[in-house]
């Protein structure tokens, strides 16, 4: 018998109680919080717990009785009759939503090497996480051990001194965007992003009534010559453009900043995977260049995973404080579980440890995909560094059939044109290498190869 059944009885309506139970009775049994063979209380104990006379419960039940939805059993109890139709409307899935799992090979980018963790360090930095006491309130600007732990990291792994007043918890890159979007920016404000570029940065900043406007990239990374005059802020990947994976070089760095510097612009600078350079050190952050007009981004999602779901921004004081007020306005903050996850894992060395062996493994892998399309003539685009490489096409015709193809063959790879806010203008495919294992990589080498040629 269920614990409670879902009925109300109103007192003030016309219509008879006996007639509002048969209903909310007859509703359970159609929508299936009532099955075939669940034992209904008895026409006393439900009145008594409804407090109504035994006279309403027992004309519901004859009513219910004689529809054939409950029966009565001598020495036994009353019980439903009549499971709900299998056919029963359903909540309708999300619109345009994509399954979470199937049978494919995913080598997108985007997805970290999760599977690298150390798992008894993963059990142990949540163990250690979770003998902190619960809080009533979570801070504004993130837990100060985890700011403090993401000072050490930016000035080891990114070589950008700061402070722990200057580090403010972020659920991501893409949350940061939002917040900046909505509490730095003002709906109208034009905002000049790389084009192919993020086109998440880019559709949070549409939805909060900004202009975006794209702007060219080649192999030197975006080109400051195309930031429009009436631009507000400029959104860039510096370190690694996504999805083309060149670096901003030197000269366009300075560039950019005299230009924010001269026109009063604020640089967004996501820098999602910073951290991961095979061939040189990782490259210097533009917010150590010019930390008075830069905003720079980081995640813990690419190098690590997205269960943590915390990242990190470092801003001018003026653009920390409104996005702080802007949080106390709407009670909007990170989560701190993952940030006390991140804590634990840095104090005990494994974070670096960690970051360690996935520069080696990521390296190791490219270089085995690099190496195969490279010998079969297949062109390759990007730096060495990051989690995913480019293959350029001639045509978006081209672009359709090898996705299709591979996803034909039990592969799933991505296509340079989404990347685009505007119409396209160049074509090809993007690989990830770290979401899958080495030996599928491998695997998988044979078949990239014969569709990319």
């Amino acid at each position: 018998m269920p614990t409670a059944l879902p009925v109300t009885l109103d007192r003030e309506s016309e219509v008879p109680l006996a007639v509002q139970l048969a209903d909310a009775l007859r509703k359970s049994a159609s929508n299936g919080h009532l099955r075939g063979g669940d034992r209904l209380p008895s026409t006393r104990a439900l009145a008594q717990r409804l407090g109504v006379s035994r006279t309403v419960t027992s004309a519901a039940y004859e009513q219910l009785h004689a529809e054939g939805w409950i029966a009565g059993r001598r020495g036994s109890g009353t019980y439903v009759t009549t499971s709900p139709p299998k056919d029963r409307p359903a909540h309708p899935a999300l619109p345009g939503a994509a399954p979470e799992t199937d049978d494919l090979l995913d080598l997108s980018p985007g997805t970290p090497w999760a599977a690298g963790i150390d798992r008894a360090a993963w059990r142990r930095a949540w163990r250690a996480a979770a003998d902190a006491p619960p809080l009533t309130r979570a801070p504004r600007a993130g837990l100060p051990e985890y700011r403090a732990a993401i000072g050490e990291h930016l000035l080891r792994h990114r070589g950008l001194a700061v402070g722990t007043d200057s580090v403010v918890a972020t659920g991501g890159t893409t949350a940061a965007v939002v917040e900046l979007a909505t509490s730095v920016l003002a709906k109208g404000d034009v905002v000049a992003v790389e084009e192919p570029g993020y086109q998440r940065a880019v559709q949070v900043m549409t939805a909060a009534g900004l202009r975006v406007v794209g702007v060219p990239v080649d192999e030197q990374g975006m080109r400051p010559d195309g930031i429009p005059s009436n631009a507000r802020a400029v959104y860039c990947s510096p370190a690694h453009h996504y999805p083309m994976g060149a670096r901003m070089s030197a000269a366009r760095r300075v560039e950019l900043v005299e230009r924010a510097r001269a026109d009063n612009l604020l640089v967004i600078e996501d820098d999602y995977d910073g951290e991961l350079r095979f061939d040189v050190a990782p490259l210097p952050l533009l917010a150590a260049l010019a930390p008075d007009v830069v905003v720079h981004l980081g995640t813990t999602s690419k190098i690590l995973t997205p269960t943590l779901g915390t990242g990190w921004m470092v801003a001018p004081s003026a653009v920390t404080s409104a996005v702080l007020a802007y949080r106390d306005h709407t009670s909007i903050r990170p989560a701190p579980a993952g940030q006390r996850v991140l804590v634990e894992l840095a104090r005990h060395g494994d974070l670096g440890r960690h970051l360690r062996k996935l520069r080696r493994e990521l390296a190791e892998r490219r270089a085995l995909l690099v190496g195969a399309l490279k010998a079969a003539n297949i062109a390759v685009l990007g730096d060495d560094a990051g989690a995913h490489l480019v293959v350029p096409l001639a045509s978006a015709e081209m672009e359709r059939d090898r996705l299709a193809a591979a996803q034909a063959r039990g592969i799933r790879l991505d296509g340079l044109a989404r990347h685009f806010a505007g119409k396209p203008y160049a074509f090809g495919v993007a690989i990830g290498y770290a979401g899958c294992s080495r030996e599928s990589l491998r695997h998988a080498l044979t078949v990239l190869v014969r569709l990319l040629c």
